[in-house]
């Protein structure tokens, strides 16, 4: 592959709007799409041993469903265009799991969609295009 592209998706227009301008980068036969949704979790939670089973076996069912109801359509679609695309789902800090999975893929660029969050809010919180800007050591395209 000349070029591995990856997209993160949450189902938002934004996201929406981020793999469209993907799949326009990748419709040549050399670039991969790597789409990529991350189940925010936090790995920090002071549970007991029966807690922590539960927990894991809800990680599971959302893995599952996070492939069933959101990547996989999106991969099949992008494949029936023929574009070439793999789908990836990890729980995590959303910027920090799409940096470590850009990483593990080699992409040679990041694409999200800017989100709808309040100015106010990005400022407080930050938000995951920001913060990947200011992480990944690739170029990151946030897409309006």
């Amino acid at each position: 592959m000349d070029k591995v592209l990856l997209v993160g998706v949450d189902c938002s227009n934004c996201s929406n709007r981020a793999l469209e301008y993907a799949a326009g980068s990748a419709d040549d036969g050399k670039t991969q799409l790597i789409v990529v949704h991350v189940i925010d979790w936090s790995p920090f939670s002071f549970n007991t041993a029966q807690e922590n089973a539960e927990r894991h076996k809800r990680r599971e069912a959302e893995l599952q469903r996070a492939h069933s109801e959101i990547v996989d359509p999106l991969v099949n679609d992008l494949r029936q265009k023929n574009i070439i695309a793999r789908g990836v789902i990890r729980h995590g800090h959303p910027a920090d799991t799409i940096n470590a999975v850009a990483e593990e893929f080699g992409a040679t660029d990041i694409i999200v969609g800017k989100t709808g969050s309040s100015r106010i809010k990005s400022q407080l919180f930050g938000s995951v295009a920001n913060t990947l800007v200011q992480i990944s050591k690739i170029p990151v395209t946030v897409v309006p």
